[in-house]
């Protein structure tokens, strides 16, 4: 199937694209054709994340959104900022906090349900969507252009065997594909290493966020409340912090971010958490209520330092495939939306000179005079300001960004990567998590059933195991196997069989597909690959 532009990923990024791309051609009176191919059951059905939303970008891609039924709606009311100790609560003044971390004009949103609407506009623009299909490989011609993708075949059993339901793959051909698939795409992680797109940025680092959304009552956090707080229960021993955002007047989401540089390997994100719940200033707010979903997620947050090049013969890597995101402003929609709006604008300018057959290179310079590249670069200190500690880094903040106001003569640089940064089990201190209470703290494999997620049990494996020694002959040994603990979902599993000496057991149908794993493995031994089209979490109001 040959079309003007294939987009890999239906979120905010690759919806973003091929809405502006037809707004230009109504306008131009023009007719590109484009293409969206979306893992997930439905849009929507793979997208979690906090969220608030900044509107910038929605105000240039649909001007007058504001006169449609779009689900963003909940405008932010009233928002803290909470250092926690164990017991107590602190909260910090309103006028030590960077600009760019407050939320005047900005909304409280399901980026699922955005995504899910954004599709729907795109669809009546005229742009073709294809949910439940797997974008597996990447067609290169023989000059090593990208010529578009190559979709999963699905019906295969767990022998790669075709069943009665099989169906072959199809090869979806573009004069330019946009990868926008979220991140640590699988794809664009193969496009990074082949093209060296990173040659002149950092490696990107990254951190796992949990999410749960509860219905809770909205006497005690109302309607359009924003709580972040940072400190206990992590501490040191992470970078991090927790989010609170009433959506709606009974629909409260909470989650909890947790840096993937962190060194204690037996640190358990999930168990981090459940614990954080446990402190009586949350207790309070989820008192009375009920979880109603779950979901996981691997974020970028190695913002300026990390971009890549975006462009490469053939195709662009947007949005957070390319590491967007804003860690200060902790929020990305909005630059990933951006990315895709010039990412369309690009492909235009090439197409009225037969240029969008060849590489894009220009985009580099439109993402250079965006808003997105003025907010990364001015938060580039941010994050690498936490390698030593949370008071260092909270100074390194202040000082950064309240005195210089993000224009320090210098630019800090990320330690190392996530992977390297766990410790030999023999230099960590043991973590005791209480036990669950299944009132306000949930154990993983009961938490993973409210995520909707769903693989079927004799597809091939998609977690992939490069070195079958290395789970028990380093893993094990060196680090006591953190894949248990790092995966929000209780995937890797340890048994002990009494002759045969302890394998590791992967249980992929929990899956959320987070990427944590394909991330924090030690000797980076596990490759995450897309399982069956439509398959994983179906995550709804997420």
């Amino acid at each position: 199937m040959k079309y003007d532009m294939v987009i890999v990923g239906a979120g905010p990024a690759g919806l973003s694209t091929a809405i502006r791309l037809k707004e230009i051609d109504k306008k131009n009176n023009t007719n590109h054709s484009i293409c969206i191919i979306e893992k997930g059951p439905e849009i929507g059905a793979h997208i979690l994340s906090g969220a608030i939303l900044d509107p910038i970008a929605l105000n240039e891609l649909i001007p007058d959104w504001k006169d449609t039924d779009i689900p963003v709606k909940t405008k932010v009311n009233n928002e803290s900022f909470t250092f926690l100790t164990e017991n107590k609560s602190y909260k910090i003044p309103n006028f030590l906090l960077p600009s760019d971390m407050k939320n005047d004009g900005n909304f409280i949103i399901s980026l699922g349900a955005l995504c899910k609407w954004l599709g729907s506009f795109a669809e009546k623009l005229g742009v073709d969507i294809f949910p439940g299909f797997v974008a597996k490989d990447i067609i290169f011609d023989e000059k090593n252009v990208v010529k578009g993708v190559i979709t999963g075949e699905k019906g295969l059993d767990k022998n790669g065997e075709k069943t009665n339901l099989y169906e072959p793959s199809i090869a979806l051909i573009g004069k330019q594909t946009i990868f926008a698939e979220g991140c640590r795409g699988h794809l664009g992680k193969q496009l990074i290493n082949k093209f060296s797109l990173n040659k002149e940025s950092q490696f990107q680092t990254y951190a796992i966020g949990l999410k749960e959304l509860w219905e809770v009552d909205s006497k005690e956090f109302p309607k359009g409340d924003v709580m972040h707080t940072l400190g206990w229960p992590l501490y040191n021993n992470a970078y991090g912090g927790s989010f609170a955002y009433k959506l709606s007047q009974n629909l409260l989401s909470i989650g909890f971010v947790i840096g993937l540089d962190y060194k204690n390997t037996f640190l358990n994100p999930y168990e981090e958490f459940q614990r954080f719940k446990k402190h009586e200033n949350i207790r309070k707010i989820l008192e009375g209520g009920k979880r109603i979903s779950y979901g996981a997620r691997a974020l970028n947050e190695g913002g300026y330092q990390s971009l890549p090049k975006f462009s490469f013969p053939g195709g662009l890597i947007i949005g957070c495939d390319a590491g967007t995101l804003n860690v200060l402003k902790i929020k990305g929609t909005h630059n990933a939306m951006k990315s895709g709006i010039i990412a369309a604008e690009v492909f235009f300018e090439g197409s009225k000179n037969n240029f969008n057959e060849s590489e894009l290179s220009q985009y580099s310079e439109a993402f250079k005079n965006s808003f997105i590249f003025r907010e990364l670069y001015k938060s580039r200190n941010i994050r690498p300001g936490f390698n030593n500690g949370l008071f260092p880094g909270l100074l390194n903040s202040f000082v950064d960004q309240k005195i210089f106001r993000g224009k320090a003569p210098w630019t800090l640089k990320h330690k190392e990567k996530d992977n390297e940064a766990i410790k030999n089990k023999k230099f960590c201190k043991k973590i005791t998590y209480p036990k669950k209470d299944s009132i306000f703290s949930f154990d993983r494999l009961t938490n993973v059933s409210f995520s909707g997620t769903n693989h079927k049990e004799n597809q091939p494996n998609h977690l992939k195991i490069l070195n079958e020694d290395i789970p028990i002959n380093t893993n094990l040994k060196n680090y006591l196997s953190p894949e248990t603990r790092y995966c929000p979902a209780g995937v890797y599993e340890i048994v002990d069989i009494e002759k045969e000496g302890p394998r590791l057991q992967i249980n992929f149908q929990n899956c959320l597909h987070c990427k944590t794993c394909d991330i924090k493995d030690p000797l980076q031994n596990i490759n995450w690959t897309p399982p069956e089209g439509g398959d994983g979490p179906r995550y709804s109001n997420m």
